[in-house]
């Protein structure tokens, strides 16, 4: 950061591919607790100042690295890469995946720090598209990152309300889980998250701040817990024997689909963007805070999964445990204490209920900024915010409602609303791979808005890698867990099919209502270049 005097001011930096500016200590200059450097961006932006920035680096961190929750979510989709892959397939695919990720957390990192707005990947298209389809191709970014983070809270809470069924066969044999019980387990959990996000908003980023802590000491009381008691794997055994028990046609196939579980554990790299306008300079502090989430959560997801695969014993007992999840019977083999797995397991569900409650604010807000520029059915009820409270209630409100609606199809169909898992994936991969492809197109026209964290040179090859890394990771978000002989109608995946509806009636939407109510931000942005 360049500094020329005591005065807080804006500093230009030249450069031969695109200006960018760096602002010296700026105090706050808002009564909601923004910066200069925040001012200027939302004129720039074009946009009012109406919530609170209470967050800071800490927690801005916190509230990315709890709402991947990336330890606690290898161990929960290792199901599916076990199955597909085998403890190699776990190992190597949760590498190969990070490493893809990575690049597109810087992407999205730069791309935050030009325009450090709820909107995200829908105003990033808006800016950076081609002029002749700039609004079409926003609008439809807009409902598929709307549609990815609404049914992706409900398959989130899905999990920690499974989960918590797995725990109670594994205690009482005698249960027997219903479907309609996962369902209410659901609606309690995302009630809960409700009242975080509502009458305890104010507190959030302090909460944020505690769950990191938690979060880093959960993880070394798992951890040490696995090498202290559990078995040893076989080195060559672990990182070399490949499993296809899905019934492929190739062992490559099987790992390929394997994926999915590391994809779901890593998504979420534009989680803390949704939430820039309550970030205290936030386009400098965002892009920082989302690549220290993107190394830290990584770097405890790869070894927790490297213990996991060292210490889980035979990995076909595991998978047929009758938890339905493999890491809950590891933990009572290796300890062979319902209490010892209970607290264990406590943890994980106490983390991942976390990473709920910092989902319903993603959501929440990407739902608002989207209602905000008239992009939803009913956008100007969705887009108010409530005086005093600083918050948009209503779309956390209607947040809830579609999640709790959301699961009512676990009733009849569990294999149906395990698709909105899958398609939640699909659809906030699409958002990324949009986005990017958009910011290719602007590196080849022409100079990149001004920034504040900026990835230099390497811009264009971070942006084409991961462009490459998504698009063949999306395409195996909608095969589905097996094939062959075991593949039937409650296997299939019908992602395809759901994702495609939401697709047709977005379009079809835009023409009639959208095309006429939906602001494109790019029309209220002012740059200074």
């Amino acid at each position: 950061m360049e500094k020329r005097s005591n005065k807080s001011s804006l500093v230009e930096k030249t450069s031969d591919a695109a200006p960018e500016y760096a602002y010296t200590d700026a105090p706050t200059v808002s009564r909601l607790g923004g910066t200069e450097a925040d001012e200027h961006e939302m004129r720039m932006l074009g946009k009012t100042q109406q919530l609170n920035r209470n967050f800071r680096f800490i927690s801005t961190l916190g509230f990315a690295c709890t709402l991947m929750s990336t330890w606690e979510i290898a161990l929960m989709t290792s199901f599916f890469a076990l199955f597909n892959g085998g403890t190699a397939g776990l190992i190597w695919g949760y590498f190969i995946v990070w490493m893809g990720y990575l690049l597109v957390f810087a992407s999205i990192a730069e791309m935050a720090s030009m325009a450090p707005t709820s909107g995200g990947q829908y105003h990033w298209v808006s800016e950076f598209a081609p002029p002749g389809s700039q609004k079409f191709m926003s609008y439809i970014t807009g409902w598929i990152s709307v549609l990815g983070w609404q049914v992706g809270l409900a398959s989130l809470t899905f999990l920690v309300g499974t989960m918590i069924q797995g725990l109670i066969i594994l205690t009482n044999p005698n249960y027997i889980p219903e479907n309609w019980h996962g369902t209410l387990l659901v609606i309690a959990i995302v009630a809960f998250c409700i009242i975080f996000n509502t009458f305890l908003a104010k507190r959030l980023p302090m909460v944020e701040g505690g769950i990191l802590i938690f979060h880093i000491f959960g993880f070394f009381g798992v951890l040490v817990t696995l090498w202290a008691l559990g078995p040893r794997g076989d080195p060559k055994q672990v990182f070399t024997e490949f499993l296809n028990l899905g019934a492929w046609q190739t062992d490559g196939l099987a790992f390929m689909v394997g994926l999915l579980a590391p994809i779901y554990t890593l998504i979420g790299a534009d989680s803390a963007v949704h939430m820039s306008e309550e970030i205290k300079d936030a386009s400098l502090v965002l892009p920082r805070a989302i690549m220290w989430a993107a190394w830290m959560n990584g770097s405890l997801g790869f070894i927790m999964t490297i213990t996991f695969a060292f210490t889980l014993g035979s990995v076909y007992d595991i998978l047929e445990s009758p938890t339905g999840y493999p890491f809950i019977q590891v933990f009572y083999d290796v300890t062979q204490s319902y209490a010892g797995t209970s607290i264990m397991t406590s943890i994980i569900i106490v983390n991942i209920t976390s990473a709920c409650i910092s989902t319903v604010a993603t959501v929440s807000r990407q739902t608002w900024s989207f209602a905000r520029d008239g992009g939803l059915p009913f956008s100007p009820l969705i887009a108010q915010v409530k005086p005093g409270w600083n918050i948009p209630l209503n779309s956390v409100l209607i947040t809830f409602v579609i999640t709790a609606l959301l699961s009512l199809i676990n009733i009849g169909s569990h294999a149906a609303f395990n698709a909105i898992g899958s398609m939640a994936t699909s659809a906030i991969l699409g958002t990324y791979i949009i986005s990017f492809t958009c910011m290719v197109l602007r590196r080849l026209r022409g100079p990149l808005p001004s920034r504040r964290w900026s990835l230099g040179k390497f811009g264009m090859a971070v942006n084409v890698g991961a462009i490459m890394f998504l698009l063949v990771v999306w395409v195996f978000t909608f095969f589905p867990i097996a094939g062959g002989e075991f593949l039937t109608l409650e296997t299939m995946n019908w992602n395809s099919l759901m994702f495609g509806a939401c697709m047709l009636f977005a379009v079809v939407y835009y023409f009639i209502f959208g095309k006429h109510t939906y602001t494109p931000p790019v029309m209220l942005v002012k740059r200074d270049e």
